[in-house]
């Protein structure tokens, strides 16, 4: 049986009136959202779908979609609304897909000719397409797909007891409780938001609200209006939310500009990519009770967790109660512990242990220390291995740069590719540039820099959903200008270049 059902099924009975989840215009109860996911999982029953692809946004009725299948046991794959056409057709005939619940059935329709209208799922529409079956690994109850930092994504495969595993570790060491209100900030199609701001709310019995991006200051992949999230949770009376990197350095941007802080919040956690630790001492200086986590989708999410009372910028926290780590003799971490099935399109997973491709250590009381991806780390010309988001880290914290990568794989020195922040002038990057490399030893640092003619973003490939630079397509990209830095004209001139 499902604990998260069943824990619905137990605030319903010991507290029937208290709000599970608020959308813009309606909020159910314990007791209402019992019965109305049942009625939804028993639909699904008749229909009778292999698998159900959900493309909506943040609201209840994604949320509802979500927890009906889990009742029905029907796989479920969330289907980012930022995905292009071409990207949702894949993930379709990948994943099997021959149920669609949407809330933009005109671009569903759009995806297949043969596509059969159904009777809507509560305020979802429901398109039946005629999608070849493919073979899942037992027990797969959601598809997640990787944001990939190169490549395209995969479609890892994950049971309910291991996503209902990390849930219930993520309840504990969050401290998360019946008093909580938690604001999805994140999609939900994102695994983290998934798990910790569905799941772990509603096994402690608290509060969720659910908004459409735009309502809370997001738009598309990587737009921020930082104001307009702290409105949003000041709204909400959050006490709790989840962000990646970029939307914490939105908001302490604003927070420094004199936008008041949220007054409820208790635990805002920060994952999805690596943090500066001094952008993590700065929010907490601003009032933000901020905990950097870490994980991976291949490990249904959360690994390790800062929590309160133990939390120690610079490190990712303790692992979680079900986790078990191993180190590599170059620092390479593996995960023991509700490890994901397998691959779509590849055999079954029997190994016990999962290779997070990440390079780390614990220190002496237990903590997780993260130092960089294995595959981005590079060698330089003077024979110095670098990882590139330790530099970057340290760049990001300048108001003057939203977004950088870092080369200098066999170069004399490192080359930075930046994204400007608002309006900032190359004599503001350049001056960040230099602050950043007083933090750096001389062969971490920035040699010359190369300004991006555009943000990097999910849509033209160079960003992940989760804020991670996808460095090949960056440097394709930017392989002129790049280039161009080792020349010996760029060293006699005086100005940046544009890629």
């Amino acid at each position: 049986m499902s604990r998260i059902l069943t824990a619905i099924a137990r605030h319903a009975a010991a507290n029937p009136h208290a709000i599970a989840l608020e959308g813009a215009s309606e909020s159910l109860d314990y007791a209402t959202l019992s019965t109305r996911v049942a009625a939804l999982a028993e639909r699904l029953r008749a229909i009778k779908p292999r698998v159900v692809g959900l493309l909506a946004e943040n609201g209840l009725d994604w949320a509802l979609a979500d927890l009906a299948c889990l009742a029905a046991d029907i796989p479920l794959v969330p289907l980012p609304t930022f995905f292009t056409p071409a990207q949702l057709t894949h993930t379709i005939h990948q994943a099997g897909i021959d149920l669609i619940l949407t809330d933009r059935l005109d671009a569903s329709t759009r995806l297949s000719s043969d596509g059969t209208v159904l009777p809507r799922f509560g305020k979802l529409d429901a398109l039946r397409l005629p999608t070849p079956p493919v073979a899942l690994p037992q027990g797969t109850a959601k598809i997640t797909f990787t944001s990939g930092t190169t490549g395209a994504p995969k479609g890892v495969c994950l049971s309910r007891n291991g996503m209902e595993t990390v849930a219930e570790s993520l309840r504990k060491a969050s401290g998360a409780h019946a008093g909580d209100r938690h604001l999805n900030v994140l999609p939900l199609s994102t695994l983290l938001e998934n798990i910790a701001g569905l799941y772990v709310p509603l096994l402690a019995g608290a509060s969720t609200r659910l908004l459409p991006g735009e309502s809370i200051g997001l738009a598309g992949s990587s737009g921020v209006d930082p104001a307009r999230m702290l409105d949003a949770l000041n709204a909400a009376k959050a006490s709790s939310a989840i962000l990646v990197p970029q939307l914490l350095l939105a908001l302490v941007a604003a927070l420094r500009a004199g936008t008041p802080k949220p007054a409820n919040l208790r635990y805002l956690a920060v994952g999805g990519a690596p943090v500066s630790p001094r952008l993590l001492t700065e929010a907490e200086r601003l009032g933000l009770p901020v905990f950097e986590g870490y994980g991976l989708s291949e490990c249904g999410s959360v690994v390790a967790l800062n929590r309160p009372g133990d939390n120690y910028p610079g490190c990712v926290g303790r692992p979680l109660d079900h986790v078990a780590l191993a180190f590599g003799p170059d620092g390479a971490i593996r995960v023991s512990g509700a490890g994901f099935l397998g691959y779509l399109g590849d055999a079954p997973r029997n190994a016990t242990w999962v290779d997070t491709g990440d390079l780390g250590h614990l220190d002496a009381d237990g903590r997780l220390h993260l130092t960089g991806r294995r595959k981005n780390m590079f060698i330089t010309g003077f024979g110095r291995n670098v990882a590139p988001e330790w530099i970057e880290r340290e760049l990001l914290l300048h108001p003057a740069i939203a977004q950088t990568a870092v080369f200098g794989e066999g170069r004399p020195f490192n080359v930075a590719v930046i994204v400007a922040r608002d309006k900032a002038t190359d004599a503001q990057i350049a001056s960040a540039v230099v602050a950043a490399n007083l933090e750096l030893p001389d062969y971490a640092r920035i040699g010359a820099w190369v300004r991006a003619s555009a943000p990097f973003s999910a849509s033209n490939a160079q960003l992940t959903p989760n804020g991670r630079p996808r460095r090949e397509a960056i440097a394709s990209a930017c392989a002129d200008a790049i280039e161009g830095c080792y020349s010996l004209e760029y060293a006699k001139e005086d100005h940046e270049l544009l890629c």
